[in-house]
């Protein structure tokens, strides 16, 4: 209410307030308008003087020009330069110190001098400009001239007031009409060193006119003592001589007479433009005076104007004051009484007791005041007696009446409800503390800090340390040093209250042994506590160590990964799984000597991971002393002792500071495992049970690894006996019936010379026994080199795929980089045997047009790969050849696959390892490229 009467009251004032700020505020933007003004024409100033500069400099270089020869041109032009330079330096500080041009929307100073500055550089002559030099001065340092006039004007041309305004168009005015003089001079200079008056005709009707204009401009702008200055100037006798010189020279040009004598001129022509200039000096003079006194004049009408503004403001307050004081100030005692009964606040009281309006409200304020205080203290006697726990309190109701009764009444029947709930409560608390105590689970109560407050009796089952113990003890005390970092992240994750599911650590039982925990936690925030509760997983979790641990042997052993690498893997796994120091695995020999067949030195897992199988890096398999840490007689390792206890017990055993656990295969004993620690501490108890139980998921992963070499193993030797059958029987073909088949040809030849005289049926009968014995010598042959091609063996893999590409019925182009040596024999013999069975199957079955063959070495592997673009549809398990062909590529450790979609052609792609796994085989050399092409034999010529 008050502020409303107090709106009401300045809704006038507010008007008259108004009124008297407009006139102000303009004011205010004249006199800030004049500062400006006047700051542009200090400006001005500046470049008016370098356009003086200018000018002068302008009439040095024309006479330097046009009278080179005349003694101190040249100083006056090197001075007169100086002069200008110094003015431009000038008028660039007093641009780059104002910067009120650019906001009045005036050009850009600086950049108007830089140009200048440009301009001059080029205005400037240099010797040996040629003729017409001095014009072309003349009209350069004008450009210049002409520029800097302009800027002045643009500079001035905004004019607030009267006085300003006449003095800047008479100051300006005067400026043009010295430009004009100046010009006309420095053209007089030139035509009276040429000594013609011709060109002057023009000269007349153009810069005197000009400079007769510009005078009259400024006699109609300026005040009466410039104008009568001008006139003295113009009056005085070097004005008068100008003036006649003037005319002579007009007169000159119209009778075509020589021109007149100019002795006097030059000086008088100085004289003439020294007195305009000083005019045009005190016209800038009277430009400043009324600038200065447009702007003091302005501030003055301003400052009092805002003088009257703040009076007229200051009244208002004071009556505004005074109108709160005696209205308002009851209604704000009031409306602050009942604010602080709303908040809550009983201790304010309302002291106003009029007979007003206002002075009721204050007294049902206080009255309201006393309820509530009654009221106030029935709850918090209520509320003492709940802390107190004495739930049979009730509130005295009889004191008050209507809703403050009836409120009173439902606290007391809630105060009933509450101590039964309290019962109840009572209740569930021992039920709950039951289950806490039985749960097999580990439960707690600790704080965001990770400190316990309350554990089960699950967590000193579990973990060896009493509830006495724990209590006070943080989360990460209880983990391993390896976990805490861990641990500590998860307890700072709860104390920002983000919830843990199945977060995972390691803690320490009070034995020294590790446990893995797997927590689930609720941080409650507001309470400042966690609920958490944790349950053992550390079989769960050895569990699958050891399946993942069996699943990568078994995918070695499937992948036919070498045995050597298959029993360093199990010995990795070992370690990585049991977390012991050095593992190897043994096999007992028939005289009871056992063999490392694989050895993982060091194996220990990385905290809370499962490592994986990294490459061999155990010893070569032979007979010698399982690696573990040496005796002091020197006698061995700890291992050999624990491998010759199970050797004689075929159960696992602990012996000394070493393990080790039977490996049985078809219930008899194949080997052991043995482990040993690395360091000084033993292995923890339990590690031969476990290292037995390990073992007992590996052995047929070793048992198949064992059996693939032995097998492997028998079809290489299966494969080199075959190899070396056919080449007995091809050395036989060739040492003994080829021999003798070639003997007769040739006691053939000799008879069929002796049949002259006899009949001719003989000789017709040893012809055709000749054919046919050539023709079975061509069988024999073929044969031979069907068997074993005695090229192979003497040219090598090369020349032995080009022969078959000759022989072939169908093109063959061939790619072979092949190492410049001989490649492993047995390698040799099943490319070759590979590729003839291809061509022979594209040539009989695939009817290709084509077959392509590649062979190339990279890293220590060759692969061969034979493509034909017949029918397709090969199928290796068909019966068809391709068996034989992978039997023979694996005997040796390669690969050989089959793509054949129908249609499309058919791929064989072998890959063959060429170095030899026994350590020491030399490397391959260097290999060569070479691509062969070469078309299908011709019927009945012999492709070979």
């Amino acid at each position: 209410m008050g502020t409303r009467l107090t709106l009401l009251v300045l809704l006038p004032v507010a008007g008259l307030l108004a009124c008297t700020a407009v006139p102000a505020l303009a004011r205010w933007h004249e006199t800030r308008t004049l500062e400006q003004y006047r700051a542009a024409t200090q400006v001005s100033y500046a470049t008016a003087g370098l356009y003086e500069a200018v000018a002068r400099e302008r009439f040095a270089e024309v006479l330097a020009r046009t009278v080179p020869d005349r003694a101190g041109l040249s100083a006056e032009r090197t001075a007169a330069r100086n002069a200008t330079d110094r003015a431009l330096a000038a008028a660039q500080d007093a641009a780059a110190q104002d910067g009120v041009a650019r906001r009045m929307g005036r050009p850009d100073v600086l950049r108007v001098l830089d140009s200048v500055h440009g301009r001059l550089r080029t205005a400037r002559p240099e010797p040996g400009d040629g003729a017409g030099a001095p014009l072309r001065t003349e009209q350069r340092y004008a450009a210049v001239a002409t520029r800097l006039l302009d800027t002045v004007g643009r500079l001035v041309s905004v004019r607030p007031t009267g006085a300003s305004r006449r003095s800047g168009d008479a100051w300006t005015a005067l400026l043009g009409a010295v430009e004009a003089a100046e010009r006309e001079r420095a053209r007089l200079a030139v035509l009276l060193a040429e000594q013609s008056p011709d060109p002057y005709t023009g000269l007349a009707d153009g810069w005197p006119a000009l400079e007769a204009d510009r005078l009259d401009a400024f006699r109609r702008a300026a005040s009466s003592p410039l104008r009568e200055r001008l006139s003295a100037a113009l009056e005085q006798p070097a004005g008068r001589t100008v003036r006649a010189f003037r005319e002579a020279l007009v007169a000159a040009a119209d009778s075509g007479a020589q021109l007149p004598s100019s002795d006097s001129w030059p000086t008088a022509s100085a004289d003439r433009l020294t007195a305009l200039r000083g005019v045009a000096h005190a016209a800038a003079a009277e430009l400043a005076d009324d600038t200065d006194h447009d702007v003091a004049d302005a501030r003055e009408r301003s400052e009092r104007e805002l003088a009257l503004l703040a009076g007229v403001l200051c009244v208002v307050l004071v009556l505004t004051s005074a109108l709160r004081r005696s209205v308002v100030r009851p209604l704000t005692e009031v409306s602050l009484g009942a604010r602080a009964l709303a908040a809550g606040d009983l201790s304010y009281e309302v002291h106003y007791r009029g007979h007003d309006e206002t002075g009721v409200v204050a007294d049902s304020l206080r009255e309201l005041h006393r309820t509530s205080t009654r009221l106030t203290a029935e709850i918090r006697a209520m509320s003492t007696a709940i802390h107190d726990n004495r739930l049979g309190h009730r509130a005295d109701v009889a004191a008050f009446h209507g809703t403050w009764a009836r409120l009173l009444d439902d606290m007391n029947a809630t105060m009933a409800a509450f101590a039964t709930g309290h019962g109840r409560r009572r209740r569930a608390e021992r039920e709950l503390a039951s289950v806490f105590n039985l749960s097999l689970d580990l439960l707690c109560i600790c704080g965001t800090d990770g400190r316990f407050k309350r554990v089960n009796p699950a967590f000193e089952r579990t973990l060896g340390h009493g509830a006495a113990t724990l209590s006070g003890t943080s989360w990460t005390d209880l983990a391993h040093p390896e976990d805490r970092a861990r641990t500590r992240a998860a307890l700072d994750r709860l104390a920002d209250g983000v919830a843990l599911a199945e977060f995972e650590n390691r803690c320490v039982r009070d034995d020294g042994t590790e446990v893995w925990l797997q927590w689930s936690a609720r941080p409650v925030t507001g309470e400042g506590l966690v609920y958490a509760a944790a349950r053992d997983v550390t079989r769960t979790r050895r569990a699958d160590r050891e399946q993942a641990a069996l699943r990568r042997v078994a995918t070695l052993v499937a992948r036919g990964d070498p045995p050597r690498e298959v029993f360093s893997a199990v010995a990795r796994e070992v370690g990585l799984v049991l977390g012991t120091g050095a593992v190897a695995v043994l096999r007992y020999g028939a005289d009871g000597a056992a063999t490392v067949l694989g050895s993982a030195p060091g194996a220990v897992p990385a905290p809370g991971s499962t490592a994986g199988v990294v490459p061999a890096s155990g010893p070569a398999s032979g007979t010698g002393p399982v690696p573990g840490p040496p005796r002091a007689d020197g006698a061995g390792g700890a291992g050999g002792e624990a491998a010759r206890v199970v050797a004689s017990t075929r159960r696992a055993a602990r012996a000394g500071r070493s393990v080790g656990a039977p490996i049985v295969v078809d219930d008899r004993l194949w080997g052991a495992v043995v482990a040993a620690p690395t360091g000084p501490e033993p292995l923890p108890p339990g590690t031969e049970h476990r290292l037995a139980d390990f073992t007992e998921l590996v052995a047929t992963a070793i048992a198949n690894a064992d059996s693939r070499d032995q097998l492997t193993a028998s079809r290489a030797r299966v494969m080199a006996a075959a190899d070396a059958s056919r080449r007995r029987i091809e050395r036989d073909l060739h040492d003994g019936v080829q021999q003798r088949l070639v003997t007769l040809r040739l006691g053939l030849r000799m008879a069929e010379s002796l049949t002259d005289g006899q009949p001719a049926g003989l000789a017709e009968q040893l012809a055709h026994l000749g054919k046919g014995l050539d023709d079975a010598f061509e069988d024999l042959l073929r044969i031979s080199r069907g068997i074993h091609p005695a090229i192979l063996s003497q040219g090598g893999l090369g020349p032995a795929l080009r022969a078959l590409a000759r022989r072939s019925a169908v093109p063959v182009e061939l790619d072979l980089r092949l190492p410049a040596a001989r490649l492993p024999e047995r390698i040799e013999v099943a490319v070759y045997y590979v590729t003839s069975e291809c061509l022979t199957n594209a040539v009989k079955h695939a009817h290709a047009t084509v077959v392509q063959v590649e062979a190339h070495t990279y890293d220590d592997v060759l692969t061969v790969s034979i493509r034909d673009d017949g029918t397709g549809g090969a199928e290796p398990g068909g019966g068809s050849g391709l068996i034989g062909l992978i039997d023979r590529v694996e005997a040796i450790g390669g690969r050989l696959a089959v793509g054949s979609p129908r249609g499309s052609g058919t791929t064989v792609t072998v890959r063959l390892p060429l170095r030899d796994p026994r350590p020491g085989h030399p490397e391959l050399p260097a290999t060569t490229d070479t691509a062969w092409s070469t078309p299908a034999a011709e019927p009945g010529k012999n492709p070979g």
